[in-house]
């Protein structure tokens, strides 16, 4: 028998980083180009690599009989190969009217949403998705179209937290669309076309289709100059993120200054206001004054724009700015002569607190167990054996500003970031539990928690960072470890 002119599976190269041996990976094909040579190139690897591969084909309901034609098209293709498969229809326009969201962001919440469900279902252990380097560049370009901070720049991460010890991969994140539709006609697959994408009323459509041939012109490797532009924007949030952690706790006050000295201080979770000694935020370097800032302004939930940021450090800064201002989001900032406080802000103008229901807190013996009833939850830690009691941990409703990191993160992410990539929204990610240990999240619902790092000096691994269960004790448990 003649060989073939192809070797399929070193012509679509993948991040074969992101897979460990004993895997069972879920592959999310559309029946569009880049998820069908995903799913072909797997299967080339599959045995490389040891996982074991399955399919999701989310139909969302959209385009009427060419939805049903992909996923037709899927599941015969996951039969021709002998992966199991499975077709989640999902309801993406009443999504649309009961959300208020575009049609796109409906699209993808649900999407999502069919992740964790696969994933909570204990069959696989992650998602592979087929974000190719062409749909980094789209979306560096349109966060940068819209004004986004660094982070925003970061674009699509090579691994999304999607639950405990569950993630989604992106392992085409390096390749062309061009080179999976290559790749594919020399396998003499065929793909689904979706003609959806090639309407100009989205955004995402006319960057790819009108704004990057442009550039182009300027630059024949302009996706690719995205793309590291993304990579960059990562590392350096990163460090962002460590530095914050460390000074942050050195700037905010807490409370409000009293008459005779020192400062009222609430010890309810989400109390309203955070304040900073103007002396000590004008010794930081611009760069670190504008992030705390920022971070200071989440504490209150409020996202600063570029406006109401540059705003807030005038005024943190010129001894002659206003003394108080009413910021974009509903947060309002006042200057006193060693003061500047921020106040998120009700409709009526007066100051509010934070929306949470749950305004309590529950020490947690280490080891032991504590019944926290507003989570409807039993907390367990444990220690090893040979190891004796240690400090109490707190068992706490999450608060903006607070940074958790992730295992196989390379740095802490904030909870806000967290919870909004988990698709967490309304009240129940309000009143989102987390475990805080020697002022570390040593714990977070849905996630699974670095064991341990070093900090200052004091290592905190493994062997004495306690092991936090979850049991539910009443009926409205969300329990989203896995």
């Amino acid at each position: 028998m003649p060989k073939s002119r192809l070797n399929p599976v070193a012509d679509l190269p993948l991040d074969a980083s992101l897979f460990a041996p004993g895997e069972r990976v879920c592959v999310a094909v559309s029946g569009g180009a880049d998820s069908t040579a995903l799913l072909r190139a797997l299967l080339a690897r599959r045995e490389a690599l040891g996982i074991v591969l399955s399919v999701l084909h989310v139909e969302h309901g959209l385009r009427g009989e060419a939805s049903t034609r992909d996923a037709a098209f899927v599941a015969a293709l996951a039969e021709k190969f002998s992966v199991p498969c499975e077709v989640v229809v999902v309801d993406t326009r009443k999504r649309t009217a009961d959300y208020k969201e575009s049609i796109e962001e409906a699209a993808r919440n649900l999407r999502y949403q069919a992740f964790r469900e696969v994933l909570a279902a204990g069959k696989n252990d992650k998602i592979a998705t087929a974000h190719t380097l062409d749909d980094q560049a789209e979306t560096v370009l349109m966060k940068l179209l819209r004004g986004a901070w660094t982070e925003g720049l970061s674009g699509i991460h090579p691994v999304l937290p999607l639950g405990r010890a569950k993630t989604v991969v992106r392992p085409l994140l390096g390749v062309r669309r061009a080179d999976v539709e290559a790749y594919l006609r020399a396998l003499g697959q065929s793909w689904c076309e979706d003609e959806t994408n090639q309407s100009r009323m989205h955004t995402r459509n006319r960057v790819r289709h009108e704004l990057l041939p442009m550039l182009r012109e300027y630059n024949p490797q302009i996706e690719r100059m995205m793309a590291h532009i993304a990579a960059n924007a990562r590392a350096e949030e990163q460090h962002w993120q460590a530095e914050l952690a460390r000074v942050l706790p050195q700037i905010l006050l807490p409370g409000k200054p009293v008459r005779g000295g020192g400062r009222s201080v609430t010890t309810r979770a989400g109390a309203a206001g955070v304040a900073m000694e103007l002396a000590r935020l004008q010794a930081l370097d611009a760069g670190l004054r504008n992030r705390v800032l920022r971070a200071a302004a989440e504490q209150c939930g409020v996202t600063l724009d570029f406006d109401a940021t540059e705003r807030l450090l005038e005024m943190a800064t010129n001894p002659r700015a206003q003394k108080r201002l009413e910021l974009s989001g509903g947060l309002r900032a006042e200057r006193s002569a060693r003061e500047l406080r921020l106040e998120p802000m009700r409709q009526d103008g007066t100051a509010k607190n934070a929306v949470s229901q749950v305004t309590c807190s529950y020490d947690l013996p280490v080891p032991g167990t504590v019944e926290a009833a507003a989570f409807h939850a039993r907390f367990t830690a444990e220690i090893a054996d040979s190891i004796g009691p240690l400090p109490a941990a707190l068992v706490r409703v999450w608060q903006p500003g607070d940074q958790v990191t992730l295992r196989y993160s390379r740095g802490p992410k904030k909870v806000k970031e967290v919870l909004e990539r988990m698709g967490i929204r309304g009240g129940q990610r309000t009143d989102w539990p987390v475990v805080v240990w020697q002022g570390r999240i040593v714990w977070m619902r849905g996630v699974e928690v670095a064991e341990g790092t070093e900090e200052n000096g004091l290592a905190t691994g493994l062997q004495c960072t306690p092991r936090i269960g979850e049991t539910a004790i009443g009926p409205k448990i969300i329990d989203l470890q896995r």
